[in-house]
């Protein structure tokens, strides 16, 4: 690790080697380091580090803190003990995602809200809730894959098994305190550790100086997102537009903490029907994170959905043939396919990422697909989808029109495949304690 050449690299560390960097949501963040191919692989037989998602986090302190989160979050709060986090799910009016991320109890008038944006700030001004909110900024290092608690557990020099799913504690790393919490969006073995954005190169360069024993890959945000795909965790920004974006007042608070994106429109659907690009909570299959013990925003809606549910999201295997068909398109003459890139597609460099192409069934509309990754590891191109539920059974065959709304379309064969695809090595079914501690070695 060197000095940066950077006035900020949100908490990574600069290392003299080969590495693409890109300007995203007002700073730098790591494109790519070991080539796409190697950083997929991480995952299955090694492990990554990434920390892409440091940066503004927010903390709310007060007598109602409880009481706020249960108001705006679809989550049951029934059962949130002091050192547990939830994937918070917030909606809006209509039922709506309008943003999620991870909320931690800290203590009993404590929670932090981090890996998402100031959404709860901007209901909490709504409110005369005894709630204090905080911005600080902090790194968020992520460390996923087979090998993640060798690492961990090397870096830290310490045992981290009694760390359960959802859970986290204060351990040291580089001679710095640090959270560490046992939670990942991918479904595999993961961690992430967390602090002081000051403090976050030196810790990224202990771990990963520690992991490369264990086939420890630097992940970059050109590849981050196949494992969103592979995992069966939609993402937004990724597999569907977050409804806070059509909220203007939220626009105006979003801009004042830093985030300045925008919706970026994609796809072979009508750019202004944004349903097609937003999704409820059930319909991304979080019905876990949905409960109807407590008044939230988005209840009335989200319960008449319960009582009928439409569609759901799976996973989408696009015939080999005609992905082939759409590279072949740029060698000929005339207008092209849209340009599947690799490994990810379309990216969204210039802001949020509003996508969707349409899904028929003998010629009717069934859902809209969106996600397009294509997978190393299995040699297939993959997408999420939702798409109606007497249309979702495994190995139901239908059309992805690929392309933008307007300009020329390829009908792509696809075929409806099990969510989660990468099935194996789930996170919340490991025990941790049973796996072989190899970090002594």
């Amino acid at each position: 690790m060197i000095d940066s050449p950077f006035a900020d690299l949100n908490g990574l560390p600069f290392y003299d080697e080969p590495a693409l960097y890109i300007h995203l949501g007002g700073m730098i963040r790591g494109w790519e380091f070991g080539g796409w191919k190697r950083e997929s692989m991480s995952w299955k037989t090694g492990c990554y580090i990434h920390t892409g998602l440091s940066g503004p986090q927010f903390r709310f302190q007060g007598p109602d803190v409880a009481m706020f989160f249960a108001s705006i979050c679809s989550n049951s709060f029934a059962k949130f003990p002091i050192g547990s986090m939830k994937h918070g799910v917030m909606c809006n009016d209509e039922g709506l995602v309008a943003t999620h991320g991870i909320l931690q109890r800290n203590a009993e008038e404590e929670y932090r809200w981090f890996a998402a944006g100031p959404w709860p700030m901007y209901q909490l001004a709504k409110t005369s809730f005894n709630v204090t909110p905080r911005v600080i900024r902090g790194y968020l290092t992520q460390i996923a894959g087979p090998r993640a608690l060798d690492a961990l557990e090397r870096a830290a020099g310490e045992d981290l098994r009694d760390i359960g799913f959802l859970r986290f504690r204060n351990t040291r790393i580089a001679g710095k305190t640090v959270e560490i919490g046992r939670i990942g969006m991918a479904g595999n073995l993961a961690f992430e550790v967390r602090g002081p954005i000051e403090e976050g190169p030196a810790v990224y360069d202990a771990i990963f100086k520690a992991g490369r024993d264990f086939g420890m890959e630097r992940l970059g945000w050109r590849t981050y997102l196949v494992n969103h795909v592979e995992g069966g965790f939609p993402q937004q920004t990724w597999t569907f537009c977050a409804a806070q974006w059509q909220d203007p007042g939220f626009l105006e608070l979003n801009e004042k903490h830093g985030f300045r994106v925008r919706p970026v429109v994609s796809g072979s659907v009508d750019p202004a029907n944004l349903r097609a690009r937003q999704r409820s909570p059930l319909e991304l299959n979080w019905q876990g994170s949905v409960r109807f013990d407590h008044d939230f925003i988005g209840r009335k809606a989200l319960e008449a959905e319960a009582a009928n549910p439409r569609r759901k999201t799976v996973t989408l295997r696009w015939n080999a043939d005609d992905v082939i068909d759409i590279h072949a398109s740029l060698l000929r003459k005339g207008e092209e396919y849209k340009t599947m890139d690799l490994p990810t597609t379309p990216t969204w460099l210039h802001g949020t990422l509003a996508h969707a192409d349409h899904i028929r069934k003998d010629g009717r509309e069934v859902g809209y697909a969106s996600g397009t990754i294509y997978s190393y590891y299995f040699r297939e191109v993959l997408s999420m989808g939702v798409i109606d539920i007497d249309e979702a059974s495994i190995g139901n065959e239908v059309i992805v029109q690929w392309g933008d709304h307007g300009r020329r379309i390829k009908n792509v064969r696809a075929t409806v495949e099990r969510f989660p695809y990468m099935q194996e090595g789930r996170n919340d079914q490991i025990d941790v304690t049973t796996l072989s501690n190899q970090a002594a070695d």
